[in-house]
């Protein structure tokens, strides 16, 4: 049987058009093999330019780059220090051979012994409450044991030190802490560390200043602040009862203080108020018997120039004295003899005396 090949051609063309959907006038659609080929080229082209974009953002983002205002940046070329960058925009080299490392030198930075804040609301707990609390047990210089929460807080000053100097600088500020705080509180005793916190942490500050500044850290010390500070719990009760016996007897003895202030002045000054008044009675009592004397002498003088005058002078003067004293008196003539007879004039402690008997008396 012979095949007509040339009619076979033409109705397997025909049927190819009627199942791609062409028609008289259509262009064919492109073959399986012509779409390969349109897609590789425009894989490869794709692919390069994607690899030009990459490389641009690459390039642009390791030479490119910008500082906070609270940071400096610190390059440093091959691993060596090189520059510091300040705040804003930025250059360096790609990559590979300049890096930056940004470091905050302006907001502080806290460490926290004795107490956790970031886990908690409450400002303080205990030691049962907080791992590593063992760093507020410490040893004062009258041997009590005092719990002493405290914050340090520091800035990093010098960012080329802080990346450079030391390794671990936040572990070098917690041990460095510990062993300040614990030299200033082993010098006072435990009501000092109680009473005066504000100046133990002015002293812990400044020693850690200079610890921190020999180890060229490149740390600034801000601030240091002491908590409540308190003894343990196993003996509060004992320490209340100590602080309570030791208020009362400071209450006693400023009592004291002020009974001893008050009565040994009184009695000094009461005491010599007595001896100037001794020392002016015995001045008094020598100038009376000076005087008496003199008087005595001038007297004798007198008597032993005139006898009978001045010893009748002497008589009516010791009379001056005593007849005030003898109550009413009434002195009549001696030869009077026409008296009333009712009137009783020698009652009543009255006397008669006459003159001429007061005359003979005297002498």
């Amino acid at each position: 049987m012979n095949w007509d090949w040339e009619k076979l051609r033409d109705n397997q063309q025909k049927y190819e058009k009627k199942q791609s959907g062409g028609g008289p006038g259509m262009p064919r659609p492109p073959q399986l093999d012509e779409l390969i080929d349109r897609f590789k080229g425009f894989r490869s082209s794709g692919i390069f330019l994607v690899g030009i974009i990459l490389l641009a953002l690459y390039f642009g983002s390791s030479v490119i780059f910008t500082v906070d205002r609270n940071e400096v940046g610190v390059i440093q070329r091959f691993g060596q220090y090189n520059r510091l960058a300040q705040p804003g925009l930025n250059f360096k080299l790609p990559s590979g051979i300049e890096r930056v490392t940004k470091v905050n030198v302006k907001t502080p930075e806290t460490e926290e012994f004795g107490f956790d804040t970031t886990k908690s609301n409450n400002a303080y707990r205990t030691s049962s409450e907080v791992p590593g609390v063992e760093s507020s047990l410490m040893l004062t210089g009258d041997l009590n044991v005092a719990v002493i929460p405290w914050i340090v807080q520091y800035r990093r000053s010098d960012p080329r030190a802080f990346l450079f100097n030391v390794k671990n600088v936040k572990s070098l500020i917690r041990n460095m802490s510990e062993a300040t705080m614990r030299t200033i509180v082993g010098d006072r005793s435990i009501n000092e560390v109680i009473s005066s916190r504000e100046e133990i942490a002015l002293a812990a500050k400044e020693m850690l200043q200079k610890e921190m500044d020999n180890s060229q850290a490149g740390i600034s010390i801000v601030n240091i602040e002491l908590k409540k500070t308190n003894v343990p719990e196993p003996v509060q009760a004992s320490f209340n009862e100590v602080n309570q016996a030791i208020q009362e007897k400071e209450q006693t003895i400023y009592k004291a203080r002020e009974e001893y202030n008050k009565a040994v002045p009184l009695a000094r000054g009461e005491a010599k108020r007595l001896i100037l008044d001794a020392e002016g009675y015995a001045i008094d009592r020598v100038n009376r018997a000076q005087g008496d004397a003199t008087m005595f002498k001038a007297v004798y003088e007198a008597y032993a120039q005139a006898k009978d005058v001045t010893k009748k002078r002497m008589y009516l003067e010791a009379m001056l004295e005593v007849i005030p004293n003898l109550g009413p008196k009434y002195i009549i003539d001696s030869d009077q003899k026409n008296l009333l007879p009712f009137l009783n004039m020698g009652g009543n402690g009255s006397s008669l005396i006459s003159p001429d008997k007061l005359l003979q008396k005297g002498e």
